[in-house]
């Protein structure tokens, strides 16, 4: 199994749901992480772990180019997996030319929780990126994951973790006695397992910091690769 961070960047994030590189704005205030999706390779799939921000980069999508830094295509992704519906999430998953969207990866499927997509589209909040949101749910590509664990394939398992939002999902991958879990926004830095803390930003912030002491106990007993979405120093955790 092989991991790749694929790291757009780190950046400042407002409280209304702004992100800026923080090499462009250092001196703005609030919330600092890393923006990095994964790239798991197995012999079976180019597996990719939520999508980022979007960005695009002369012209053609920053995902794209930092697949390609690899020596990988956009068209070798076999699986998208989304843990939830956060734009810094999700956003890379294509972009409008006009009024016509363009998929990022049109020849992957896509495994979201169905749940999860139902209750995005009832916000109104700056969290949401309500136009891409109504395109998924017309991809002939997606595969509506309904409950609350499940397995996806003989390698792939998903459980709703139901911490950072209502129906927030976390995955495991498991090939040749090796295990990469990858638990999104219920852990998205190392911090989170030294400082056992319910945060208020959290749809249940309880659930969450619950969750992590299981994960970190199960970690250490089964050697887990953890995946960190947003710690700008420690991608990828070995225990």
């Amino acid at each position: 199994m092989k991991i790749i961070p694929l790291q757009e960047g780190n950046y400042v994030v407002n409280k209304d749901k702004e992100f800026k590189l923080i090499n462009e704005f250092p001196s703005d205030s609030g919330l600092k992480m890393a923006i990095q999706p994964f790239l798991v390779v197995t012999e079976n799939d180019y597996i990719l772990l939520d999508l980022g921000l979007g960005v695009n980069k002369n012209g053609k999508p920053l995902i794209h180019h930092l697949l390609e830094s690899h020596n990988i295509l956009p068209e070798q992704i076999t699986k998208v997996l989304i843990s939830h519906f956060h734009k810094d999430h999700i956003e890379g998953i294509g972009y409008f030319d006009g009024e016509t969207f363009i998929q990022n990866f049109p020849d992957a499927t896509i495994y979201l929780q169905k749940r999860e997509l139902e209750f995005a589209l009832e916000q109104q909040h700056p969290s949401y990126n309500l136009s891409i949101l109504n395109q998924i749910k017309q991809f002939s590509n997606v595969e509506m994951l309904q409950y609350d664990k499940g397995q996806i394939t003989d390698e792939i398992f998903y459980k709703v973790s139901a911490g950072h939002s209502p129906f927030h999902q976390v995955f495991w991958i498991r090939e040749n006695n090796e295990i990469t879990f990858y638990g999104a926004d219920d852990l998205p830095q190392e911090a989170y397992l030294k400082l056992h803390v319910a945060y208020k930003t959290d749809y249940n912030g309880k659930r969450a910091m619950e969750s992590r002491k299981k994960w970190e106990q199960e970690a250490k007993e089964q050697h887990w690769k953890v995946l960190l979405y947003h710690d700008m120093k420690v991608p990828v955790l070995e225990f």
